[in-house]
């Protein structure tokens, strides 16, 4: 099951705080986010504004995008949500 990812900015949902950011799997496109609590707590977000989590998830982009395709390869071509804990148990 070929996995990728398109290279654009991620985009940040205020009502959940999360940044949600594309996959394609077997060409079809899929959901993926992750928390800012995530981003934060791992990927050194300074603050829950915008800018300072899209600027964590671009120099953790590698590292989130690795996270992501894991819990894809589990769940097929499904909707992600990576959250703080799952970081806690793949690092």
């Amino acid at each position: 099951m070929p996995i990728s990812f398109p290279s654009c900015v991620p985009e940040y949902c205020a009502r959940d705080l999360v940044l949600a950011f594309p996959a394609l799997v077997d060409d079809r496109p899929v959901q993926c986010a992750i928390t800012a609590e995530a981003l934060e707590d791992h990927f050194g977000a300074r603050s829950l504004r915008e800018d300072d989590l899209v600027n964590a998830f671009l120099a953790h982009r590698f590292q989130i995008e690795q996270a992501a395709r894991l819990l894809l390869g589990e769940v097929g071509a499904k909707p992600v949500l990576l959250h703080s804990g799952f970081f806690r148990f793949c690092t």
